[in-house]
C-alpha cells in the first residue's frame, strides 16, 4: 500500500473509532479527547495488522463485489456522487483510501469468522439450562391486540368539526352495538386511519405505546369489549379489545433459537477474544 493510501486508510478508521468512541467527527474532538483516539488508532491499527499476518488468515479472500457494495451502502446515504466525495474529502481521505480500507476491515472479520468457528457448538442442553437459569430475561408484560376506527378532528372540513366528528363516531358505535360482526366493515368504510384496509387492527401493545388516552381505556376493557369514543390529539376513536395476553414468562420454544443463537454468539466473541490475546502476546514476547 502506497504512503498516501495508508494514510487515508488510518483517516477512515479515525473517522470510524471516534463516532464509536465519541459520537462525533475527529475534528469535532478536544486535546484529551483526540489523544485517546490517536492511541485507540494505533491499537487498532497493530491488532488489523497481526490478524492479517497470522496463518489463520492465509487463503482468507473477501470478493471485490463484496467491498463494492459496502461502498455502494454508504453512497446511498448522500444525495449525489459530489455529495459523498465531498464528504469522503472533509474527513481526509477518498474513494481510493475507503476501498482499501473497506476491503482491509472486511477481511480482518473474515479471519475473526474463520477463528470463532472453532468455538464449540452449543446444544440442546446449553439452551434449555440457560432458559431455566434465567426466566427472569424472558419474563414479559400483559399485551393486548387491539383494533379502533378513527374519525380525524379538523375543522377545515365541515364533516370534521370537533361536534361533527363525535357525532359521526357516535353513529357508527351505535351500528356496532346492535351488531359487533360489523367492526371491520365499519373500519373500511368510515375509519380515518392507514389501518381501515386491515379492519381497523392496530396490533399488538403494551401499556404506554399508545396515546395515554388510548392505552388507559384499552387495559381496562375485556377481550372482545367496544370502547366509548375516546378523544385523542388526532379526534376520536373507538377501540374493541380483540384479545388479551397476560404477563408471563415466555415459553421455551418461543425464545429457544435466541437463546441458541445468543450463546453462540457469546462463544465465538470469546474464542475470537482468546486468540487475539495469545497472538498479540506472542508477537511481544518474540520482540522481546
Amino acid at each position: 500500500m502506497n504512503p498516501s493510501d495508508e494514510r487515508g486508510v488510518m483517516a477512515y478508521m479515525a473517522f470510524k473509532l471516534s463516532h464509536a468512541m465519541f459520537q462525533r467527527s475527529p475534528s469535532e474532538l478536544d486535546g484529551g479527547q483526540r489523544s485517546k483516539l490517536a492511541a485507540s488508532v494505533q491499537r487498532q491499527a497493530l491488532i488489523e495488522m497481526r490478524v492479517l499476518g497470522a496463518d489463520e488468515a492465509r487463503g482468507v479472500h473477501v470478493p471485490d463485489v463484496t467491498v463494492s457494495d459496502a461502498v455502494a451502502q454508504l453512497r446511498e446515504r448522500y444525495e449525489d456522487e459530489s455529495a459523498f466525495e465531498a464528504a469522503l474529502a472533509a474527513q481526509g481521505f477518498d474513494q481510493a483510501a475507503l476501498l482499501e480500507a473497506l476491503a482491509r476491515e472486511l477481511r480482518v472479520e473474515a479471519v475473526l469468522d474463520k477463528v470463532s468457528s472453532r468455538s464449540a457448538s452449543v446444544s440442546d442442553l446449553d439452551v434449555q439450562l440457560h432458559y431455566q437459569l434465567r426466566q427472569s430475561d424472558f419474563s414479559r408484560p400483559e399485551r393486548r391486540r387491539v383494533s379502533h376506527i378513527l374519525i380525524t378532528i379538523n375543522d377545515d372540513y365541515p364533516e370534521n368539526t370537533r361536534d361533527r366528528a363525535l357525532d359521526r363516531i357516535g353513529a357508527i358505535r351505535q351500528r356496532l352495538v346492535k351488531k359487533a360482526v360489523r367492526f371491520s366493515e365499519q373500519a373500511m368504510k368510515h375509519s380515518e386511519c392507514p389501518t381501515a384496509m386491515n379492519g381497523g387492527l392496530l396490533g399488538e401493545y403494551t401499556r404506554g405505546q399508545l396515546f395515554p388516552e388510548l392505552d388507559s381505556v384499552l387495559f381496562a376493557m375485556q377481550p372482545g369489549e367496544l370502547s366509548q369514543p375516546v378523544e385523542s390529539e388526532l379526534g376520536f376513536h373507538l377501540l374493541r379489545c380483540e384479545d388479551v395476553r397476560p404477563a408471563g414468562v415466555a415459553a421455551f420454544v418461543e425464545v429457544a433459537p435466541a437463546i441458541r443463537e445468543s450463546i453462540e454468539n457469546r462463544r465465538k466473541r470469546l474464542c475470537q477474544r482468546e486468540w487475539l490475546k495469545e497472538l498479540l502476546q506472542g508477537e511481544a514476547a518474540v520482540a522481546a
